[in-house]
């Protein structure tokens, strides 16, 4: 393990974060807010101890696969614990662990949320905590990348251990133009969604902060009522664009390239979107009776499978009182999530079309033998080394599944809280049902549940297995 890379990332990482935090301070400025201190003195902190962290420099700045997972898990536990400094300071959030909870459901774009009146925290509060989304929905290791020649050009195990997926391809030769380019597309869609609802009649401070729970598919409000005070029209922009930022932003690149035949020859892109459709109209039938007028219910079902396909979490009406067959539907959708390469979480339907494919092949071969079957995506064979990782991705993912619904139920909440709970957190959704709802909140859960809700939220994540690594002693040693 080289150590050295590893503390020289986590210093950067501290240094970005510093940067990221005097967005909120100029908030608080703008607002006329008395938490200007409070940013100076995160930004310090952060500035400080991540310049320390960057002094001594090595020669070998050699990284391999176990380096890169370690760096990915490390840094987005570090940042998220000094993220939830501006909380605790300011005494906005005063309980460290709930702020610690809060900031990582910013990071991770999971939009799970402790607090019971949002609109108690102050703007420039509220400000950071959907940043954080914007932050996070990329990643903050692929910022690094775009802008520092990290880990002497090793960085793709970077990109890769951060990145959402079975498997992460570069758009271009270099690593660091991908990440560029990737950046650069997905500070653009944000910009385009934010002057849209501009254009709707929000002001600024609510078109950005709601523009970045988008574009990280998070889900993190400023309104208590969440996005149910709203205009149809903004309720509309908002369901177009969570689609948009579930879809691979390799397609965008594609059709900016002009290879529009490409597009349509995802297999993945067509699954996605046939089931956004499909999942659309099974639950404006089925919810039809509820709403007044069919464009009401149509409203309502667009925004609500959006948000849930693509873990993006906001709600415009509370699905939990919806009939059983449209919330059985819409708890399925947490589960599939969105696109490989999005900002979106869940298990990703590339992966789920492997892991069907894989179980066809299987029963094929079990009825003939002696034939030979190929699992293929796009026309393409999956190599055998992304199968074998999505059948034991899914495996893990059931383990810690099954392991959270069980230490949180000591809590003594029902099975559909507890159930949905872990769902909501392992995919990066944000609300269940039941006690955690979309008019409900995580706060009722103990500190421990807290913690392991919060070890989900980056598991779900970082895909698992940078967390995972961080408890292999093998991995620590040099």
């Amino acid at each position: 393990m080289n150590y050295k890379v590893i503390l020289n990332t986590l210093g950067w990482v501290l240094i970005v974060e510093a940067a990221a935090l005097v967005l909120p301070l100029i908030c608080a400025l703008a607002f006329s807010e008395p938490y200007v201190l409070t940013f100076v003195i995160c930004i310090l902190i952060c500035g400080i101890l991540g310049m320390l962290l960057t002094l001594p420099k090595t020669k070998d700045k050699t990284m391999f696969s176990k380096e890169g997972f370690t760096i990915v898990a490390l840094s987005w536990i570090v940042m998220s614990i000094f993220g939830a400094l501006p909380f605790v300071i300011s005494g906005a959030i005063p309980n460290f662990i709930d702020a610690v909870f809060e900031t990582v459901s910013g990071f991770t774009t999971t939009g799970a949320s402790i607090l019971q009146d949002v609109e108690a925290l102050p703007k420039c509060m509220l400000f950071w905590r959907s940043f954080t989304h914007f932050i996070g929905g990329m990643g903050v290791l692929v910022f690094l990348v775009a802008i520092l020649p990290l880990s002497g050009g090793n960085n793709l195990y970077l990109i890769k251990a951060e990145s959402p997926g079975p498997s992460v391809s570069k758009l271009v030769p270099k690593v660091r133009t991908t990440a560029k380019i990737l950046y650069i597309m997905y500070t653009i869609l944000t910009l385009i969604e934010a002057v849209l609802l501009y254009a709707g009649g929000l002001d600024i401070f609510s078109s950005l902060t709601l523009s970045f729970g988008t574009a990280g598919t998070g889900g993190f409000g400023v309104l208590n009522s969440g996005i149910s005070g709203y205009s149809p029209y903004i309720q509309n922009v908002i369901t177009v664009f969570m689609i948009l930022f579930g879809v691979d932003f390799s397609i965008y690149y594609l059709i900016l390239l002009g290879k529009i035949r490409s597009v349509f020859r995802s297999e993945e892109v067509r699954a996605y979107l046939g089931i956004v459709f499909f999942a659309i109209v099974l639950v404006t039938v089925n919810i039809r009776p509820l709403y007044n007028t069919i464009s009401e219910t149509v409203r309502y079902s667009a925004f609500q499978v959006a948000a849930l396909i693509t873990t993006t979490g906001y709600s415009t009406a509370d699905f939990d009182v919806w009939p059983e067959f449209s919330k059985t539907l819409l708890v399925t959708l947490m589960f599939v999530g969105a696109c490989a390469g999005s900002t979106g979480g869940g298990i990703k339907v590339s992966r789920i079309m492997i892991f069907v494919k894989s179980i066809f092949k299987e029963i094929k071969i079990a009825s003939h033998p002696k034939s030979t079957h190929k699992v293929t995506m796009n026309g393409r064979p999956v190599e055998h080394t992304v199968i074998r990782a999505v059948n034991v991705y899914m495996a893990a993912y059931i383990v810690i599944y099954v392991i959270s619904i069980l230490i949180i139920s000591l809590d003594g909440m029902d099975y559909t809280t507890n159930f949905t709970a872990v769902v909501a957190t392992l995919n990066n959704i944000g609300p269940g049902l039941a006690k955690v709802g979309p008019t409900q909140n995580f706060s009722l859960f103990s500190a421990f549940s807290k913690i392991i809700l919060t070890f989900d939220m980056l598991a779900g994540r970082l895909e698992i297995f940078p967390m995972l690594v961080l408890f292999s002693p093998s991995a620590w040693r040099k």
